[in-house]
């Protein structure tokens, strides 16, 4: 099958990261399969048949965020085999702490990994290649999960939660907000043979129903987290952690700052450059 690739590039003050999140998503809605960040901004991937210019031109019109000016660019690249290109350019295999390997299928596994995770690498997000979802993986890592009940909050690829459930938790739920997201989740939990874990498509409002948890990781954006956090806030059990990702350093103390607001103590935290993962405790 014939695939168009589109490159977009921006003009905004927003960090790059967070429009990619949203950008991705709302392609997904009109036919985009499979997102690669570049340096620039976004590459996007999209069958011959089902690029519709006009349908492409009302989602960047009608975008979520503010001030974003797009330039995107678009080339035909011909029947090839996907998987070859995905391994050999764009996805590697990514190795945490010695433990835990994320890969894809068409990557041999390693039986000295003791925690192997499939990711059908329909998308770059969320599977390992990014800062922030090795900084959660590894924050995971360290702790003592089996018997506890963990929510992946924003789960994108489902990898923080097919670890937890390879690591014995009791509960382990995965919500993200987006349908594309969902679905691919949906596939790597099948992929993965960890059908014990309980998939939602919604976002923080479905936390009111729901009987509280150990443990919180939320790899999201800055403004969606301090958004939320309250709502985490309800939904953790006393002496339970909230791991926050998807921000910078320098934003530690606006998240630190609501976070106390709310009842929770800053514990550690983590960084690759720049990028941060926050370990906070329920008082």
């Amino acid at each position: 099958m014939n695939y168009y690739k589109v490159t977009f590039q921006y003009k905004t003050e927003i960090a790059k990261e967070i429009i990619n999140d949203v950008l991705a998503s709302e392609l997904g809605e009109i036919g985009f399969e499979s997102f690669i960040s570049n340096e620039e901004g976004l590459d996007a991937y999209i069958p011959e048949k089902q690029y519709d210019v006009n349908l492409l031109e009302e989602r960047l019109a009608a975008f979520p965020l503010e001030e974003v000016q797009f330039l995107y660019t678009k080339e035909l690249v011909p029947d090839q085999d996907w998987n070859e290109e995905w391994e050999k350019y764009y996805f590697q295999p990514i190795l945490v702490a010695y433990d835990c390997m994320v890969r894809a299928s068409f990557h041999p596994k390693v039986p000295q990994v003791k925690y192997d995770i499939v990711i059908d690498p329909r998308m770059a997000f969320g599977t390992g290649n990014h800062e922030t979802t090795y900084l959660m993986i590894k924050e995971m890592l360290a702790l003592h999960v089996r018997d506890e009940e963990v929510l992946d909050m924003g789960c994108g690829t489902a990898v923080l939660a097919i670890l937890a459930a390879k690591r014995k938790s009791r509960r382990v739920v995965a919500i993200d907000i987006d349908e594309w997201a969902y679905k691919n989740a949906l596939d790597n939990i099948r992929l993965n043979h960890t059908p014990q874990i309980e998939v939602k498509l919604g976002g923080a409002e479905l936390l009111k129903e729901m009987e509280p948890f150990d443990f919180i990781f939320a790899n999201i954006n800055r403004n969606i987290l301090l958004n939320d956090i309250p709502q985490y806030v309800n939904c953790l059990q006393p002496g339970g952690l909230l791991f926050l990702s998807g921000f910078y350093k320098q934003d530690i103390p606006a998240i630190e700052e609501e976070c106390n607001r709310n009842g929770l103590e800053l514990m550690s935290f983590t960084e690759k450059n720049n990028w941060v993962a926050v370990r906070f405790k329920k008082l």
